[in-house]
């Protein structure tokens, strides 16, 4: 079986060509023929974030010639099944994406899967080489952890493809925390692998400041995320510290600190679930799930604190937006039998993982 995806929930246009391997088996492997990813940062770079209609804009000038890249470097023609986000995402970007999946689908008289793009962060876990096989998952109660730009999202995964939403942000996700604070800071956007730089420049040795930033509902009982806070607390410090603020060193010092708060809400609270719902295992997704101190930490308190729990994290390269973790999870629906017709598909900004597609 060969699925074409796409995705343009933001700014990346993404199409992948997968092909299904031990289609019979319990284990399925995903062979990518092509996965093409279409950046528009430098575009979005000088307004500190995204502005959708732009995005939009470029997505219908390049989908089209990435599609055209992806099936020349996969040397196929020919498709068994059409997989696109449908949602949660910029509504303007996300039309452009499933219309011409639509087109296609109807000319190609193929079956089409619409897909929730918080669950394709989780089956990001399940591409590339070194992925874990699929049978281990879906085998009891697993905790997931998505965590992006636009959202921070705590899932309880009680079976296959069935999700109960535990906790979420209430305002800044932590990807757009990270963005914000880096144009406090002035350094450029994307924030989190900007001063996920800097603080990785940052000696204990040289600590000379002792910034201290709080760390937003980490004692909470329940599983809600608030980075807004976080990212004020670092404007007012900042501006009532101009003069300091002119010395790397405080600068690094800061973004180590900023970076290490946002690390010790996300380790808690998922650890802190994990043991209530018992999960047999632990996943990371999204785009913040690329960032080195993260996953380094998360390993080390996973095994410290939960060491019968397996700990599943992407390949930094799948972390963010692509288009083969959408084939992935849309895979799996077709298995279950959730094809529809191209009629009825439709681009929901507001889709939530516990909601049928």
């Amino acid at each position: 079986m060969k699925i074409l995806a796409i995705d343009t929930s933001c700014d990346d246009t993404c199409i992948a060509i997968l092909k299904i391997k031990n289609q019979k088996s319990k284990i399925k492997n995903f062979e990518i023929l092509s996965n093409f990813v279409s950046s528009q940062v430098k575009i979005h770079a000088k307004y500190g974030g995204v502005w959708p209609f732009l995005a939009k804009r470029e997505h219908q000038k390049n989908l089209p010639i990435v599609f055209k890249k992806a099936k020349k470097e996969a040397k196929i023609t020919k498709f068994d099944l059409i997989a696109v986000t449908a949602g949660p995402g910029l509504e303007p970007c996300l039309w452009v994406g499933v219309n011409f999946a639509k087109d296609l689908a109807k000319k190609l008289n193929l079956p089409i899967i619409p897909v929730n793009h918080i669950e394709a962060h989780i089956f990001a876990n399940f591409v590339g080489s070194n992925s874990p096989p699929t049978k281990i998952f879906g085998g009891g109660p697993s905790i997931c952890l998505v965590v992006s730009g636009g959202h921070t999202q705590l899932i309880l995964v009680k079976d296959h493809l069935k999700y109960k939403i535990l906790g979420e942000t209430r305002d800044d996700a932590a990807g757009e925390c990270f963005d914000k604070v880096a144009r406090i800071l002035g350094l450029g956007y994307p924030g989190g692998p900007a001063i996920a730089a800097v603080a990785a420049k940052f000696q204990i040795s040289n600590l000379k400041f002792k910034i201290v930033l709080p760390r937003p509902m980490i004692y909470q009982k329940n599983y809600d995320f608030s980075f807004s806070g976080l990212k004020t607390a670092v404007f007012y410090k900042v501006k009532s510290e101009r003069l300091k603020a002119k010395d790397k060193r405080y600068i690094q010092e800061m973004c180590q600190e900023v970076q290490q708060s946002i690390v010790d809400v996300l380790i808690a609270k998922t650890i802190r679930a994990a043991k209530e719902y018992k999960a047999k295992i632990i996943i990371l997704g999204g785009g913040v799930a690329a960032n080195e101190e993260l996953r380094k930490q998360f390993k080390e308190a996973i095994k410290k604190q939960l060491p019968n729990t397996l700990y599943l994290i992407p390949n930094t390269s799948f972390c963010t937006d692509n288009a083969a973790m959408v084939g992935v999870a849309a895979y799996f629906h077709w298995l279950k039998g959730r094809k529809k017709d191209w009629k009825e598909i439709k681009a929901n900004a507001n889709l939530r993982i516990e909601d049928e597609v």
